[in-house]
């Protein structure tokens, strides 16, 4: 894998609906409970409503996707309880995948997060800051070698798509995962596993409390609205 690949793009069996739609929900663009409306996607995706039909099954295999009554395919909505559970989750298996790599890793390997993270500082909140994280956090899973932690990690991605745009689009929090990157690697050089999954779980949780700022601030703007 180069540090141009996007790790958590999907793979040859999505078609481009699919592909188009999934980072549509990554990137906002379609929200939590937004209908999806077989038409009106055909037309402005300029394919047929088969791709559009097949692309929308897929999502709704993924997790992303539900039937709300007398209102058809909708975007998921994830309640509190179901985001607390997936940071969790995610804290416990990319701290078990750094803690992996501390030992499994190869220098090579090391060499390439240490590439990551110094282009992730250079990136700031730019366009490319989301996508260099992401193959930071693919590359680190790679470099742990463990196949089922790799499946169960990709599959809890998808399910954090629908959380939306990165946090670290926020100034403050993109420099702050720097550091919190560079402090994974002193652990992960230093062969120290233990000190990799303390770092790597500080890390998730940090992104974290930054969700659920984000999601409060959200809910209160919605209710001063109203």
């Amino acid at each position: 894998m180069t540090i141009q690949d996007d790790p958590f793009q999907p793979g040859p069996q999505g078609n481009s609906a699919y592909k188009r739609l999934l980072e549509e929900i990554r990137e906002g663009t379609l929200l939590p409970g937004e209908r999806l409306r077989e038409v009106e996607l055909s037309e402005r995706l300029g394919v047929s409503r088969t791709p559009v039909r097949e692309a929308i099954r897929q999502l709704e295999a993924d997790g992303l996707v539900t039937h709300v009554p007398r209102q058809g395919a909708t975007v998921r909505s994830l309640d509190y309880a179901e985001i607390m559970e997936l940071y969790e989750m995610r804290a416990v298996l990319e701290g078990t995948a750094a803690r992996l790599a501390a030992r499994a890793a190869s220098e090579v390997e090391l060499d390439e997060l240490d590439v990551l993270t110094d282009r992730l500082a250079d990136a700031g909140t730019g366009t490319d800051t989301a996508r260099i994280n992401r193959v930071f956090h693919a590359t680190l899973l790679d470099a742990a070698k463990n196949r089922f932690l790799t499946k169960s990690m990709l599959s809890l991605q998808k399910a954090l798509l629908i959380l939306g745009p990165s946090q670290l689009l926020d100034g403050v929090r993109a420099e702050a995962a720097v550091a919190e990157h560079r402090r994974i690697m002193v652990a992960l050089k230093a062969r120290d596993g233990n000190a990799a999954e303390t770092e790597m779980r500080a890390h998730i949780q940090a992104a974290q409390r930054m969700r659920i700022r984000a999601l409060q601030e959200r809910d209160r703007t919605i209710d001063e609205s109203q």
